[in-house]
């Protein structure tokens, strides 16, 4: 399956993002999703990741992919940038690229969390 997604946010010393995005699978299932990424550490700035991709693992099932994921990140960047990451739940593995713009500096830690829209 694949996630399709956009989300912006920042802040100062607790990071926090929201988007929006849609997860299509080769077996046909789609389902739209809301987007949240919740940190802490020593971190500031302000980030947009515009047209992101994100790769799972495979799953028997598009709501298998709801839920928390463990994040861990390391940043450092001004302007334009391309960001890698991986995030995972359980044995459920998503592989995160995508670009944007934003001022950003430090360490984060904490949770990539996906929900059925409504």
């Amino acid at each position: 399956c694949t996630l399709h997604f956009n989300m912006a946010g920042g802040g100062a010393f607790y990071k926090h993002s929201t988007g929006s995005g849609e997860i299509t699978c080769d077996n046909g299932q789609r389902l739209a999703v809301s987007i949240e990424s919740k940190g802490g550490g020593l971190t500031f700035g302000h980030s947009e990741i515009k047209d992101g991709v994100g790769k799972f693992s495979p799953v028997a099932d598009v709501h298998e992919l709801i839920g928390g994921y463990a994040t861990a990140e390391a940043d450092a960047g001004a302007g334009d940038a391309s960001k890698a990451q991986v995030v995972t739940k359980g044995s459920i593995s998503l592989a995160l690229s995508g670009t944007g713009s934003g001022h950003t500096l430090g360490v984060s830690f904490g949770s990539f969390i996906i929900s059925a829209r409504k």
